[in-house]
């Protein structure tokens, strides 16, 4: 079996989610460990990348615990973050709300 690009840390075997080491740009091809995949858009560093295909509804986990659920269908090698996760543990919020708050004030 192939190993994950060295780019990519996986913090504990139960991911499916890796955490990018580096800065990684679109299109950039990666070997998920499993299978070779592509980032889908540019990654900053320390932001989470699909180690594998994720549906949508399944959770997201990374040190082995659940972080959110997936709110679309993710594929992998594709970025994991606020446009198509939602955290268990804080609110989503958008930059529309926030105006929205600060108008009713």
């Amino acid at each position: 079996m192939p190993q994950p690009d060295p780019r990519l840390i996986l913090l504990d075997p139960r991911d499916n989610v890796f955490v990018a080491r580096t800065r990684l740009p679109a299109g950039e091809p990666i070997e998920t460990g499993s299978g070779p995949a592509v980032i889908d858009r540019d990654i900053a560093l320390a932001h989470k990348i699909a180690r594998r295909a994720i549906a949508p509804g399944e959770k997201i986990l990374k040190y082995g615990a659940p972080i959110g659920v997936a709110t679309v269908a993710i594929a992998a090698g594709h970025h994991v973050h606020v446009q198509n996760m939602k955290s268990d543990y804080t609110p989503t919020y958008h930059l529309e709300d926030e105006s929205k708050a600060g108008a009713a004030q």
